[in-house]
């Protein structure tokens, strides 16, 4: 079956975002990238409130914004994710532990990502109401 001009182009953009997040980490395993990737994104989905978490989505392409809400339960937790070891644990989970991974440039890779992707005045209010503990890994 033959993909259609519009899917070609949902995965193409996807595929911009983890090239870029690849090149930000300095990484060529795609499949280790991707689950790196995928872990700080969630992590980052569910250390925001619910309605930021949903209203950040929406800049992204369908495909990503789809794998960003996989798996996402938010009236299954009473609190968002706060506490930046929490957060680095989510990335150690996802990658299976693997000690050649820093989820700290993991999650600096990905706010470098979207601080680029995302319009500046999203960004001022995710960094608004995104935990203290979270703040240094924004690019300045």
């Amino acid at each position: 079956m033959a993909q259609t001009p519009e899917l070609n182009s949902v995965i193409a953009e996807t595929d911009a975002w983890i090239d870029e997040f690849m090149a930000l980490i300095g990484w060529h395993d795609r499949s280790l990238s991707f689950a790196a990737f995928m872990g700080a994104l969630h992590a980052f989905r569910d250390s925001l409130p619910w309605d930021e978490a949903a209203t950040a989505a929406a800049y992204f392409p369908p495909l990503l914004r789809g794998l960003y809400f996989e798996g996402w339960h938010p009236t299954s937790r009473s609190l968002p994710l706060t506490e930046r070891d929490a957060v680095l644990g989510r990335i150690r989970d996802a990658v299976h532990q693997q000690p050649r991974v820093e989820p700290e440039n993991v999650m600096r890779a990905l706010f470098s990502l979207l601080a680029k992707r995302l319009p500046a005045s999203e960004l001022e209010d995710i960094k608004a109401v995104s935990p203290d503990e979270l703040h240094a890994f924004w690019p300045e």
